[in-house]
């Protein structure tokens, strides 16, 4: 009887389960599942053997619904959307690297092979709990077609009346509603990959010659930089935001003792959470890409980035530094990059600090050391895209601030790293991986900020913004999708031709300031330095 009593509840509970976090609670799971009533009338219906394969099937699919629910649980809480059956299977290969990078090898692997274990533990499970309730049924056939009719007329009368416990409707389709949603979403993907093939063919700029591109930043030292998981969050969230601020006012205060004034504003990022990739590619393609299957149709295409756009001037040398690159990235051809200096090419002996390959401090003195310093052999002027890592998740051990000249190859971290917090220590604590998010943030504005004070020009112009929110742990479960962006420079005729942004003074956007799509920020950027349109058809 306990066993049967347990098949039913692991059952019942499989056909209710929600597929968000914030969704589950004791309400969800007293519920009539609508399909519990048809699965019982139709076993009733068939003969024996065809009743245990329905049954162990129906068992097999109900456990792979069951996997997509928790699925959809960590995607929404990591990446703040649900997982897409086409596209995300890749991206737990890139979670896996992650929890390898944070936790190590052993405990990934170990994590690895009980999620597995479970998974098939969870199929045979409810394929026996399915045929063994079949074969309860079978054996008390009239007691259970009673109860099956009765449960039936419970079902349509409280889903007709809407009763509800605790807001929560006691009737129940979630499995069926399920199918359809995860059905539609397949649907929904498929078409949008032809579509927006389409749409990545179109380019307001496609036609555009390089003489006609920003012709008002010629002779510039152009920087453009990302900054790992640096959302308004950290500017807005009233845990966060105090070390955050006061951090970017001091850091205003000091690029304007030498000289740099700024400009920010807001951008609704494509992507939250994780995949930075769709944010870096979403700024320099002026289109929203914001899932897998469009970052790899836009990296196929001769869409123009905002970077190939400096290159295609023929006025400027291209270079990328990329700390977070640990494999070929032939995305370089996109961005249009004439070298590119990844995590094995930085001269770095020093620990990693978990993900990340190294302190940003470090990679930005190689950048000077490496590039920046070192004028262009054919007088060209310069285009950099540095993309820093060391505010990426778990944001354990988060490095500090050394004095410059004593970064040397980086051997120095050791001790560092040493003394730092454990990532399993931080990585499950929304408390601890809040506040030490909000160091992170403050100490890779600190360190781009300083190097800019330090080797910044009169005609070094500085983009930075973020390309993300941090996870749902840190942000909460309704936080926007929004990043901060800004403009530094110490030639005012650069900050002028954005006046009509209205973006706010200093480092810091305000709460009001205005907020783009993250698509719009190329073309807004393009035609405010005096880019000319020659559209290109798709």
């Amino acid at each position: 009887m306990t066993v049967t009593v347990l098949a039913a509840a692991l059952v019942v509970a499989a056909l209710v389960l929600p597929n968000t976090v914030v969704g589950l609670g004791p309400a969800k799971f007293t519920r009539i599942p609508g399909e519990a009533v048809i699965g019982a009338a139709v076993l009733l219906a068939l003969p024996r053997r065809p009743r245990v394969v329905l049954a162990a099937v129906s068992g097999v699919a109900l456990a792979a619904m069951t996997v997509l629910n928790l699925l959809d649980m960590g995607f929404t809480q990591y990446l703040g959307r649900p997982f897409n059956p086409v596209l995300d299977w890749t991206l737990l290969g890139d979670a896996q690297s992650y929890l390898e990078d944070s936790l190590g090898r052993t405990a990934t692997l170990a994590a690895t092979t009980g999620v597995l274990v479970l998974v098939l533990l969870l199929a045979v499970l409810l394929a026996l709990a399915t045929v063994r309730l079949g074969n309860l049924l079978a054996r008390h056939s009239a007691a259970a077609t009673r109860g099956t009719m009765v449960a039936g007329v419970v079902w349509i009368t409280c889903s007709a009346l809407g009763l509800q416990i605790s807001g929560v409707p006691v009737a129940s389709d979630r499995t069926t509603t399920a199918l359809k949603v995860e059905s539609r979403r397949v649907s929904d993907t498929l078409k949008d990959e032809a579509q927006f093939q389409k749409v990545a063919g179109e380019d307001r700029f496609g036609n555009t010659p390089g003489s006609q591109l920003v012709p008002d930043l010629r002779g510039k030292d152009m920087v453009f930089t990302f900054i790992e998981s640096y959302g308004r969050s950290a500017i807005e969230d009233p845990v966060i935001a105090p070390g955050v601020d006061t951090t970017l006012d001091a850091r205003t205060k000091a690029l304007a003792k030498a000289g740099f004034h700024a400009r920010s504003g807001w951008l609704t990022s494509a992507t939250y959470g994780g995949s930075s990739w769709l944010g870096h590619s979403t700024t320099m393609s002026g289109l929203w890409v914001s899932n897998q299957q469009r970052y790899r149709t836009v990296m196929a295409s001769d869409h123009l980035s905002l970077t190939e756009a400096f290159k295609k001037t023929g006025a400027f040398d291209t270079v990328g530094v990329m700390p977070g690159v640990q494999k070929g990235w032939p995305e370089q051809k996109w961005y249009g990059l004439d070298k590119v200096y990844n995590a094995f090419q930085l001269g770095y002996r020093g620990p990693k600090f978990s993900w990340s390959t190294m302190p940003d401090q470090y990679a930005l003195q190689q950048y000077e050391e490496r590039v920046h310093s070192k004028r262009p052999a054919d007088g060209k002027s310069r285009m950099s895209l540095l993309i820093l890592t060391s505010s990426h998740q778990p944001w354990a051990p988060v490095p500090k601030m050394v004095d410059w000249d004593e970064l040397g190859d980086g051997a120095g971290f050791k001790d560092m790293e040493a003394a730092g917090n454990r990532p399993a220590d931080i990585i499950a604590d929304t408390t601890k991986s809040r506040e030490q998010y909000g160091k992170s943030i403050q100490y890779s504005v600190t360190a781009l900020t300083e190097w800019l004070e330090r080797h910044g020009t009169d005609d070094t112009v500085l983009v930075f913004l973020g390309d993300h929110q941090p996870i749902a742990r840190v942000s909460g479960n309704h936080a926007s999708r929004d990043v901060p962006v800004s403009i530094v420079a110490k030639d005012p005729k650069v900050l002028d031709r954005i006046a009509d942004w209205h973006w706010t003074d200093g480092l810091r956007p305000a709460h009001d300031a205005p907020v783009w799509r993250m698509s719009s920020f190329r073309d807004r950027f393009l035609t405010a330095y005096g880019s000319v349109p020659h559209p290109k058809k798709g």
